[in-house]
């Protein structure tokens, strides 16, 4: 028996490495009930298509050229709040897991995770469901229930715009090139700069930048 074309979740697919994007619409496309109704390498792309489409479903990922996946989130949940979001990515699920969730998706998966739990986050969200790993799911959801949130580590103490600017920090990227990526004023960025360097405990600005760059990298291990 055929399935129904219309009974498909229609997913668009947010990833700006164009050889990534085709692996995932291939695995996709290649379930019989969803398909990848189309496919954008950024957040201004995705956003200009949600104008004039509805898609039943976003999947995006978090580090896009400009305005990253934590930001287009935010936009998505405003914007469109009946539209679910699953965010598949390669940076640290205990890291990025409950900041994507607080903006807005309902699942994370990382990309070294198999198709399958690709494909398990997906129909889940699509069913108004969250989907974390089992690891970091217990910790996450006890946060969302408390109205104290302990820090694990140096990193989680940034916000998610101090993060992104430290992200950019260690692509080697200066405040008037990270103003201009992230339509702030270069004021701004120099104030996010100063309370990374505080939240961190790092003694200088050579020290933070060297710290961004490697972790950067740590970040880009994967795929």
């Amino acid at each position: 028996m055929k399935t129904n074309p219309a009974a498909r979740t229609r997913i668009l697919l947010v990833e700006d490495h164009q050889i990534v994007r085709q692996g995932i619409a291939r695995i996709i496309n290649g379930e019989p009930d969803m398909e990848v109704c189309a496919e954008v390498g950024n957040a201004s792309e995705a956003l200009k298509y949600l104008a004039s489409h509805k898609p039943d479903l976003v999947l995006t990922d978090i580090s896009l050229g400009g305005m990253n996946g934590i930001e287009f989130l935010k936009h998505l949940k405003a914007e469109y709040p009946d539209v679910p979001a699953v965010v598949l990515s390669m940076h640290d699920e205990a890291l990025y897991a409950e900041r994507a969730l607080r903006a807005g998706a309902l699942a994370f998966v990382m990309k070294k995770e198999g198709s399958d739990e690709v494909l398990a986050a997906i129909r889940k969200a699509r069913a108004g469901e969250f989907h974390v790993s089992d690891k970091v799911g217990g910790g996450i959801f006890q946060k969302f229930l408390s109205s104290k949130r302990p820090v694990e580590s140096p990193m989680a103490r940034l916000s998610d715009r101090e993060l992104e600017v430290f992200e950019l920090l260690g692509h080697g990227k200066g405040s008037k090139e990270i103003a201009a990526e992230l339509h702030l004023s270069v004021k701004t960025v120099d104030t996010h700069r100063t309370h990374i360097k505080a939240k961190l405990d790092l003694r200088s600005v050579p020290e933070m930048i060297q710290c961004a760059v490697q972790w950067v990298e740590r970040e880009n291990t994967g795929i």
